[in-house]
């Protein structure tokens, strides 16, 4: 592995102030930040990657690799929880390995968004119709981790909401609506309506980015100490399936993307996991999944790690290849 992009992803401020995070939970001070707050700057990472996302796709040809792009997003959402499923069933109950399943076949949108600006940093282009993909592997994940949980589950009395309830719910989960949302405004918004209002999506973006990992920071490291005493099997799991996943699709993705910046966002959104659409919709619909296993398993294990190592070393297999 080309040790500068390691060292220029572990030296970049935004992974630098979620470790911050970190050792202050470590040291147990006060530092936090304030709640609302936080939900405001989530919401603008999203409203800008995704304006921005829908500025590029207006700029583009919608050729063939788009559809395959797309269609290749939504059958990752699929694959990845059943294959997943079957693996956590050898440790865990159905409800709790049927949402741990939806919660790596879904993304982290922040792992997203991390990711673009690793590629802005190492000056890598990539495609406004990635963020549309992203949009589209929330909801499939989810159903499929709903659908695993309803065919296994002895007690069928256990899953008492309906399809059609939970498909509205991931669908209309504030997340996704805000990304799809923002991703057709960008689209429709003319070059000079969006030069308007660049400082707000553009130049802010880095500094309420590394707030934002501060702030994550800070609630992966209270998580990390209660997730330790899961045991062994959820940490090796936390990193090694992100591992499997985005070297395979790096690889793969080869076929049909030709852009190295989409194949590296590809890979990590394979590797991610939901801590946000996911946890939302299992609480709803399958509340005898432990929110105690499947967040910290996607917010203290397998978020930083592919914010620091994971982007690296999927950059690197895809190079090589």
């Amino acid at each position: 592995m080309d040790l500068h992009l390691l060292f220029d992803n572990l030296s970049n401020p935004a992974v630098l102030f979620f470790f911050l995070g970190i050792i202050a939970v470590q040291l147990k001070s006060d530092l936090k930040i304030p709640e609302n707050s936080s939900k405001f700057i989530s919401l603008y990472l999203l409203l800008s990657i995704g304006f921005k996302g829908g500025q590029e796709l207006s700029h583009s040809e919608f050729d063939m690799e788009i559809i395959w792009s797309l269609l290749f997003g939504i059958l990752l959402a699929v694959v990845v929880p059943v294959y997943t499923y079957f693996i956590l069933r050898r440790k865990f109950s159905v409800a709790n390995s049927g949402a741990i399943a939806a919660a790596y076949g879904s993304v982290s949108a922040v792992t997203f968004v991390t990711a673009i600006s690793f590629l802005e940093l190492e000056q890598m282009d990539f495609s406004g119709h990635m963020v549309a993909v992203m949009a589209l592997m929330e909801a499939p994940s989810i159903m499929v981790g709903l659908l695993l949980i309803s065919y296994f589950n002895k007690d069928k009395d256990e899953t008492k909401v309906s399809t059609k309830t939970v498909l509205h719910h991931s669908l209309t989960n504030g997340s996704v609506l805000l990304i799809i949302g923002s991703l057709f405004i960008g689209l429709l918004a003319s070059d000079a309506q969006a030069e308007g209002i660049k400082p707000f999506t553009t130049d802010l973006f880095k500094g309420f980015l590394a707030v934002f990992l501060l702030d994550m920071g800070i609630t992966s490291g209270k998580k990390l100490s209660t997730f330790i005493k899961k045991g062994w099997f959820a940490l090796v799991f936390a990193i090694i399936i992100p591992i499997v996943n985005g070297i395979i699709v790096a690889i793969v993705s080869g076929l049909f993307v030709t852009e190295t910046g989409d194949r590296l966002l590809f890979s990590i959104l394979a590797a991610s996991a939901s801590y946000i659409a996911v946890p939302a919709a299992m609480k709803l619909a399958a509340p005898k999944a432990s929110p105690g296993l499947y967040i910290p398993m996607a917010l203290a294990i397998t978020f930083p790690f592919n914010i620091t190592l994971g982007m690296p070393l999927y950059l690197f297999i895809i190079q090589s290849f």
